[in-house]
């Protein structure tokens, strides 16, 4: 039996899951402060059911053991499942592009640690 959907993220997974089928996604956990949002650890995760709810991914990210508050999740591609030394180096490939442009977090799926949405605006000067 699946459990209920409780957050943001339980839907979102569920969601993409019904609509690709198994698939590898590539994650970031980010520390957000007043002026910054600062990439910490990244990995990925092979989804192969919608069984997976936030009480299970915080679990997971204990175990980087860095103080973060919100993660940005990417699918790693189009064909679903990709292969592990694939998935290591578009993870590779995407914390370089993140270090340098953090915009693109709006290219993903971003979640604060309560599982709920998150939306990156761009600071304004004043």
């Amino acid at each position: 039996m699946t459990p209920p959907i409780a957050t943001d993220f339980d839907e979102w997974l569920a969601d993409t899951y019904a609509e690709t089928g198994s698939f590898t996604v590539l994650f970031v956990l980010l520390r957000i402060t007043e002026a910054t949002v600062e990439p910490l650890r990244s990995a990925y995760l092979h989804v192969v059911g919608d069984e997976t709810r936030w009480p299970e991914m915080l679990s997971l990210f204990a175990g980087a053991r860095v103080d973060w508050s919100a993660v940005v999740f990417f699918r790693a591609g189009r064909e679903g499942l990709v292969r592990d030394d694939e998935a290591k180096a578009r993870l590779a490939a995407l914390t370089r592009k993140l270090h340098e442009d953090r915009s693109l977090i709006r290219d993903g799926e971003f979640f604060n640690a309560d599982g709920l949405r998150l939306r990156l605006e761009e600071r304004k000067p004043h």
